[in-house]
């Protein structure tokens, strides 16, 4: 449990101290690879707390996420297909779910 907290943690340190400015025409793909990658964040949690994490299905499923996302709104803008739209709600979608796990069985424990 503590591999994806730490993760999130230095991203979010490691982003908010570093000057990169990400060109507009590549503001879709970083985005939707980071939703990709916080929901494997959120995943990962959520198998913690069932005390199912592996730090191999972890660290892979982070970058192919993020890998697969950013290829499939790459294929939808060649395409002229929003494909980043469909992204966007399967990989919310998931992580609203892991979020809610989280909460509920947060709650039940206090």
């Amino acid at each position: 449990m503590i591999l994806p907290v730490l993760g999130l943690l230095v991203g979010l340190i490691l982003g908010s101290i570093s000057p990169v400015l990400i060109p507009m025409a590549y503001a879709k793909f970083f985005s939707i690879a980071l939703l990709a990658s916080l929901d494997s964040v959120f995943g990962g949690l959520r198998a913690a707390m069932n005390e199912k994490f592996d730090n191999a299905v972890f660290i892979s499923g982070f970058f192919t996420n993020a890998l697969l996302a950013a290829f499939l709104v790459y294929m939808g803008d060649r395409l002229g297909i929003d494909l980043y739209y469909v992204a966007l709600l399967a990989f919310g979608f998931r992580m609203f779910q892991n979020l809610a796990f989280l909460r509920r069985h947060i709650l039940r424990k206090h």
